[in-house]
């Protein structure tokens, strides 16, 4: 069977129309980074997509380090459609935000929204450098569905601008229970958001708020407590698992 995922060709994201034929020129640092840093020259066939029209082979038809020019030759995969899970989570420090972000995309994440509880201790965030991150993941993974990048919201305000969403509280006080417990009543493939809180866990007022929020579903992540961008990972893989694409 043949793999799923062209992992042996260079991949690249450009935020420009894909079609047969079409003929894309790189910015700056693009183009630098085919042909000084790889060492590419015309002729040579990479991958692009842009997150709307499907990943595409282009041939790389001008090697100028200011300015590299491809051409679209065929189509290799379809557009997929995003994930539909969301991930809202208490901004981290640059580091473990990277990670956070990267993996998100690595686990399918149909959309990630920072959300500042009254314990995040991180309150500026630079939203270019999660922009980054979040396409160099897809690069480096095959991803051809870009997660949204949503602004970043008090915790409150987002419940309120959509109070029919379900989501998936990660609460480490919730009795300990398997997985399938909490999630039994979810179909697969239903629209959800995981919500991951802070380092130190949230407020007992915003914990409080919380459970008492219809459409609210407390999941326990075992008997450890664990940090905030292990839990994003672990809480994703346990829903995708259950009732995500993971079938």
């Amino acid at each position: 069977m043949p793999p799923r995922v062209d992992f042996t060709s260079q991949r690249l994201f450009v935020d420009q129309p894909l079609a047969l034929s079409a003929e894309i020129a790189l910015d700056k640092a693009q183009s630098n980074y085919l042909v000084t840093v790889l060492r590419m020259r015309v002729g040579d066939s990479l991958l692009v997509f842009n997150g709307r029209d499907g990943e595409w082979r282009a041939t790389l038809t001008a090697a100028e380090r200011k300015g590299a020019t491809l051409t679209l030759v065929e189509q290799l995969r379809g557009q997929t459609k995003p994930g539909q899970i969301a991930l809202w989570f208490a901004p981290l420090k640059s580091a473990r935000l990277d990670y956070l972000v990267q993996k998100a995309v690595e686990m399918g994440t149909g959309s990630i929204r920072p959300v500042i509880t009254r314990r995040t201790q991180v309150q500026r965030l630079n939203m270019d450098r999660m922009q980054a991150n979040l396409i160099e993941a897809a690069e480096q993974c095959g991803v051809i569905a870009l997660p949204e990048l949503e602004p970043e919201q008090k915790l409150e305000m987002a419940l309120a601008k959509d109070p029919e969403r379900r989501i998936i509280f990660c609460d480490e006080l919730h009795p300990l229970e398997a997985p399938t417990i909490s999630l039994k009543d979810v179909a697969r493939g239903s629209a959800v958001t995981v919500l991951i809180g802070p380092e130190g866990g949230f407020d007992p007022e915003e914990r409080r708020m919380l459970l008492a929020r219809p459409g609210i579903l407390p999941m326990a992540l075992g008997p450890r407590i664990l940090r905030a961008d292990t839990a994003a990972v672990a809480s994703m893989a346990v829903v995708q698992a259950l009732i995500g694409d993971w079938n």
